[in-house]
């Protein structure tokens, strides 16, 4: 007897809604088993893990805060993904996103005028668009694959924030420190909720939601991409563009991914650091499958990953486990995803081996 996986004449749409929940579930069971294993209360490691960092209102707030940029991020790596095209590089394009429209906070900081932030945020946008440019142009021009240009690029952009900071950057008052100054006001975002630090991003990130299931719902462009990342010779029978479609998802990836660095720069963080982002580009990536790269589904996922994040912390303090187990709980929601989405598209069959 051997095991063979058949492929199934059509996938259950009911099934590839409920398996984010399934995967879900999962993952708290396997949390649960992990504690144990670690020597902790399994109870109690749940209490501090998923139920600690919502006890107040300004945990809640802060649950926003961290799903911000992961909404942008995810948001705008989807209208590839329908398409077929994967950018893995967000957390670079996030990097220059913040690099570019924050340099220009720290070459105008003695102005008060209004477009300063507005400014900051199309720059943000441009910045992580021609950081994404790049992937594609290779793409499409030499048929390389974006997936290992685009991460590739993220280390670039890590080595160019380092050297900054480190050095033309660098606060002259800052003790040494790899940071910038501080930004001025009138480059910082404004707070939503009076005593925390939830921000206008979030309005930004709901407006990207928004905007992204018209497009990828209601117009032709996303029909076309849609299309393309499904049937991709039918595409090309109906004259759809393959290489329009490639600069559409890049550029969509980029820019969602350059505003959430200016969400981080010019919100939480308040100048430019070589921890500007704790991974938010990568872990995107999860948040938009598990939200069935449908806008609705990234807002929960999202909150649903920020939770991860705050639960790390809260692990670190209480738990004296590393802040990096929130990693661990990230990697096992996207194994249970996966597998979930095996038996989805595949049916396991029992094969009786010949003599």
């Amino acid at each position: 007897m051997w095991l063979k996986f058949e492929q199934r004449p059509e996938p259950s749409k009911t099934m590839s809604y409920v398996s984010p929940i399934l995967a879900v579930a999962l993952m708290f069971l396997s949390g649960l088993l992990l504690f144990v294993v670690l020597g902790k209360s399994p109870v109690e490691g749940f209490k501090v893990f998923f139920l600690n960092p919502l006890k107040d209102s300004y945990g809640i707030a802060e649950l926003f805060l961290k799903a911000t940029p992961l909404m942008l991020c995810a948001v705008g790596l989807s209208v590839g993904f329908k398409a077929n095209v994967w950018n893995i590089g967000a957390e670079g394009q996030l990097l220059i996103g913040a690099l570019v429209g924050g340099g220009i906070a720290l070459h105008f900081e003695h102005t008060s005028s209004a477009i300063l932030l507005p400014a900051m945020v199309v720059a943000g946008a441009l910045g992580g668009m021609a950081w994404a440019a790049i992937p594609a142009f290779l793409r499409t021009r030499f048929n390389a694959n974006e997936i290992l240009t685009s991460l590739m690029l993220v280390y670039v952009a890590e080595l160019v924030v380092s050297w900054l900071v480190h050095g033309p950057w660098m606060d002259p008052d800052g003790f040494n420190f790899p940071q910038t100054k501080l930004l001025s006001p009138e480059a910082t975002l404004p707070i939503l909720l009076t005593g925390t630090r939830v921000n206008a991003a979030l309005l930004l990130a709901i407006g990207a939601l928004l905007v992204g299931w018209i497009f990828m719902n209601k117009s032709f462009m996303g029909y076309q991409m849609k299309v393309a990342g499904q049937a991709e010779h039918a595409g090309r029978y109906a004259g759809f563009s393959a290489k329009r479609s490639v600069w559409i998802g890049m550029l969509a990836g980029g820019a969602m991914a350059g505003i959430a660095g200016i969400a981080e720069v010019s919100g939480p963080v308040g100048q430019i650091t070589e921890h500007i982002s704790p991974g938010y580009g990568f872990a995107a990536m999860i948040v938009a499958f598990v939200g069935r790269l449908n806008p609705i589904g990234i807002f929960f996922s999202s909150l649903l990953m920020a939770l991860l994040y705050m639960g790390g912390e809260q692990a670190q303090q209480y738990l004296a486990l590393p802040s990096s187990i929130s990693k661990v709980f990230q990697g096992m929601l996207l194994f249970f995803l996966l597998g979930s989405d095996v038996f989805i598209n595949f049916r396991p069959r029992f094969i009786r081996r010949r003599k």
